[in-house]
């Protein structure tokens, strides 16, 4: 397997007291956020990774967390309590918006449609306003946890991963079902849009990496045994040309985007990688670093860098 990457572990972040579940983007390329099981979310600087600063602290654990650039916000999907809206500005909670009592898996904000999308653990999909928050409408096709979403800017459409092994393609706008895509043998837990929006991927506990030619209706490109185990996450690298999948295997996975050819396996053995699952990653275009978390309790942060062979 030849490889033009080298990894290197730059650094463990540690202070979360139970599985981190989530990171986010925040609106400096060096910083980001973390959320977990402790129920509390915390921010990190690359340029100083060692000291996590705490963001909020709530009552539930959190799978997922979206940040709202033009207004330095953070959604924080707290399980069972519904979401929270955090001014990071202020650090004061602006609003707490009530869902049904169930997880919440995902959530996305697009400022093309002004709205907040939130992947719920019933199936049902809330959209929410961007302004105001408030609840306009849940739509629920299955009663299979809704796991992951991705909205497409080009298109306007909004992919969302289920727990009934399907895919489903929404106009973000009406929210009506364009395509439902049936390929997957177990939940869907990740979907992703490349990021020129020409190519839909979607993983999960099948442990299979799909790709769907989003111009072509979502006709499948084809798939292939990613992982040993559920995948958990993809996440695509800043300039589009690597892509990154994490898995219960333990195992962090980078891909060349054009070819879907394997350049690089992180994990404990070669890289002291994470020790138990990895759930979520974020690749940032500081420096081209990749960040990770894990039910380890810690953050990893990753160097990936392209070398001439």
């Amino acid at each position: 397997m030849a490889s033009n990457l080298q990894v290197q572990k730059l650094a463990t972040l540690t202070g979360h007291r139970d599985c981190v579940y989530t990171l986010a983007q925040a609106g400096a390329e060096n910083i980001f956020y973390s959320a977990g099981g402790d129920g509390m979310v915390a921010a990190w600087d690359l340029n100083n990774p060692e000291h996590g600063e705490l963001v909020a602290r709530v009552s539930a654990s959190v799978y997922a967390l979206c940040y709202v650039p033009e207004r330095n916000l953070l959604l924080i999907g707290q399980n069972q309590e519904g979401l929270q809206v955090v001014d990071l500005t202020s650090k004061q909670v602006l609003k707490s918006v009530a869902l049904p009592k169930v997880a919440i898996f995902d959530i996305v904000y697009t400022s093309e449609q002004d709205k907040v999308y939130v992947a719920l653990g019933n199936g049902g999909i809330c959209v929410l306003d961007g302004q105001t928050f408030e609840l306009q409408t849940i739509v629920r096709k299955t009663d299979q946890s809704a796991r992951s979403l991705a909205y497409n800017p080009v298109t306007g459409e909004l992919a969302a991963g289920f727990s009934d092994n399907t895919v489903r393609v929404f106009d973000a706008a009406s929210m009506d079902v364009k395509h439902t895509l049936e390929a997957h043998t177990n939940s869907v837990f990740t979907v992703a849009y490349s990021p020129d929006s020409t190519l839909l991927l979607t993983a999960g506990r099948d442990a299979h990496l799909w790709v769907w030619n989003v111009a072509e209706k979502y006709s499948a490109r084809g798939y292939q045994i990613a992982h040993m185990y559920t995948i958990n996450h993809i996440s695509y690298s800043p300039d589009g040309r690597y892509f990154a999948t994490c898995s219960m295997d333990k195992s962090i996975k980078v891909w060349d985007a054009a070819t879907f050819k394997l350049l690089k396996v992180i994990d404990k053995v070669r890289h002291a990688g994470h020790g138990t699952s990895v759930n979520k990653l974020f690749w940032s275009a500081h420096q081209n670093q990749l960040v990770s978390c894990s039910d380890d309790r810690t953050i990893s942060v990753w160097d990936i860098i392209k070398v001439s062979l």
